[in-house]
């Protein structure tokens, strides 16, 4: 998963918190809460957490479908 290292509005320091929050909110945690005990206040910042899709594994195998034709 490519998560961005810095907010892209305010330039912040996220990409090291990214799997705590992914890991604290697939335990069960509510996200608005988690992000607040982490100390990401600023919308801008919560936005990027909040939005960032998953989508490398669901991509993954068209690239070895079209490796495997020979086409990449």
């Amino acid at each position: 998963m490519l998560v961005p290292v810095r907010c892209f509005t305010c330039g912040a320091l996220i990409g090291d918190k990214y799997y705590e929050f992914l890991k604290r909110v697939k335990a069960g945690e509510e996200p608005g809460k988690v992000l607040d005990s982490m100390g990401i206040k600023r919308y801008c910042c919560r936005r990027m957490f909040l939005s960032t899709v998953e989508f490398m594994d669901q991509l993954l195998p068209y690239y070895e479908a079209i490796a495997r034709r020979g086409q990449l």
